[in-house]
């Protein structure tokens, strides 16, 4: 598949090293017939629901692709973050290199940036090198401000006068890309002023025969995340939640510390109590915005790896702020664990989210493990969600007058 660039023309064309994307929008399977396709888009592989909300225009976006990545970059991640030695050759071509990428984006100031992660992050993703390094590290250096005393971080074992001939990991990976948006979208003036949260989920198989995400007793989940998309997984056991990410608010601990270390202070808090970053920003991590990246907005993930073992876990939630703004983690994973696809929790989600009155747009995406169906215990949050219904009668006819 040719990599061609959708983007406006303002944007200047995304030069991949590698000119040949190897993505595609299905999952490779072994059956006992030969190797089938399995489309991501059905709504038993992965549920997606989406609303503009009261919004007068769509600024939620979201992706789904298969990426060929390379196997000793599988292979170091899960060595160093997992302690787990997995072997490439045990599963062969062409699963070796195989693993799915999911990600949800939340523009905020138009749509502009939302739509190019859309369009580009899992290309910029698959194709990201160390040999990009370099230059990567000079032009980060170029932003001033917060910038001029960045060392690289995840990047520095490649960042001159020394350059470390090791392979990237998933981390270091995930790092580069989300910097070449940056990059990519400094000439487009409206990402001076917009911008868009991401969370990135990057799921890779390490059972041996390969088996797909939805199925894997053996399963590395890497999270890549900026800003307050969420990322959670749900237990089989009581259907317990796990966080995979935490908002990114200049008033939360860790980017207090990093803000302040580097900047000093800069955050606002008005009358209302909404506290935001030199007055304008809620989130201090997060793609474009790059008026205010010499101010310590910062594309930089957090990173984070998790092994998830058999039929532990019975699916993985993404959701955007327009619904954990109303709706609890908890609640989510009820809404969930009774339906019967992907595609109907996610719809789920959406619908009582719209009743508890979001106004903001809203997307849900429900990706299914190898416990899927299997939760036990009770719905711990049913008397709750009946009561805020209840509440919420007549809410919908007060707001209009």
């Amino acid at each position: 598949m040719a990599s061609r660039i959708l983007c406006s023309s303002r944007i200047r064309r995304v030069q991949l090293k590698h000119c040949i994307a190897s993505y595609h929008d299905y999952i490779r399977c072994a059956t006992p017939g030969g190797v089938v396709r399995v489309p991501l888009s059905s709504p038993k592989v992965i549920g997606v629901a989406v609303s503009r909300g009261e919004r007068a225009s769509q600024e939620d976006f979201h992706a789904f692709a298969t990426l060929s990545l390379e196997p000793d970059e599988l292979r170091l991640t899960v060595q160093r973050h997992l302690h787990i030695d997995w072997d490439p050759e045990s599963v062969g071509e062409p699963f070796a290199k195989q693993a799915l990428f999911v990600g949800i984006y939340d523009g905020h100031g138009g749509s502009t940036v939302s739509q190019f992660l859309r369009q580009e992050l899992h290309g910029l993703f698959e194709s990201a090198n160390k040999t990009q390094i370099p230059d990567m590290y000079a032009w980060i250096k170029e932003l001033g401000g917060y910038f001029k005393r960045f060392n690289g971080g995840l990047l520095k074992p490649w960042v001159p006068p020394s350059f470390d001939r090791e392979v990237m990991d998933l981390h270091a990976r995930a790092t580069l890309a989300f910097f070449e948006v940056d990059r990519h979208l400094e000439t487009e003036p409206a990402a001076k002023v917009c911008g868009s949260t991401a969370s990135v989920a990057i799921l890779h198989s390490l059972d041996a025969p390969s088996t797909p995400f939805f199925a894997s007793q053996k399963l590395a989940l890497t999270v890549a995340h900026v800003g307050d998309t969420r990322i959670f997984l749900c237990a089989t056991d009581h259907g317990r939640v796990f966080q995979m990410t935490e908002n990114h608010r200049a008033e939360a601990r860790g980017e207090s510390i990093r803000l302040r270390r580097m900047m000093g202070t800069g955050l606002i808090t008005d009358s209302f109590g909404d506290a935001r970053w030199m007055g304008v920003l809620q989130n201090t991590r997060s793609l474009g915005d790059l008026k205010w990246k010499r101010f310590g907005v910062t594309p930089e993930p957090e990173m984070r790896t998790k092994l998830l073992d058999g039929s532990a876990w019975a699916f993985m939630v993404m959701v955007s702020d327009g619904i954990s703004s109303v709706v609890s983690d908890e609640e989510v994973v009820d809404l969930v664990r009774g339906a019967s696809t992907p595609k109907r929790a996610a719809d789920s989600i959406l619908s009582f989210a719209e009743e508890m009155g979001s106004d903001d747009n809203l997307t849900a995406m429900v990706i299914p493990l190898a416990g899927w169906g299997k939760v036990t215990g009770p719905d711990r949050t049913k008397s709750l969600r009946e009561y805020r219904q209840r509440q919420m009668i007549g809410a919908e006819r007060q707001k209009r007058m």
